[in-house]
């Protein structure tokens, strides 16, 4: 999948990840996708309650090699 911005939070523990996420997404304008690229198997349940919550919306996810990779766009 496509996207406009890159965030890097591997390594990082709940509930960093969501911060730098809510940040990076705040320099992006409504319709475009950020990329989140995480370590932390709690970022599945977090991002989705935080699209649910933010309403932003959660366009693509996927799981491979310890890497939790999620597609938000802005809404």
């Amino acid at each position: 999948m496509e996207s406009n911005k890159t965030l890097d939070a591997k390594g990082l523990n709940c509930p960093m990840p969501i911060l730098k996420a809510k940040k990076a997404l705040k320099e992006l304008e409504v319709g475009q996708v950020l990329e989140i690229i995480a370590t932390d198997p709690g970022a599945v349940a977090d991002f989705g309650a935080f699209c649910r919550t933010t309403g932003n919306e959660l366009v693509g996810d996927n799981q491979a090699d310890g890497l939790f990779t999620f597609y938000i766009k802005k809404s």
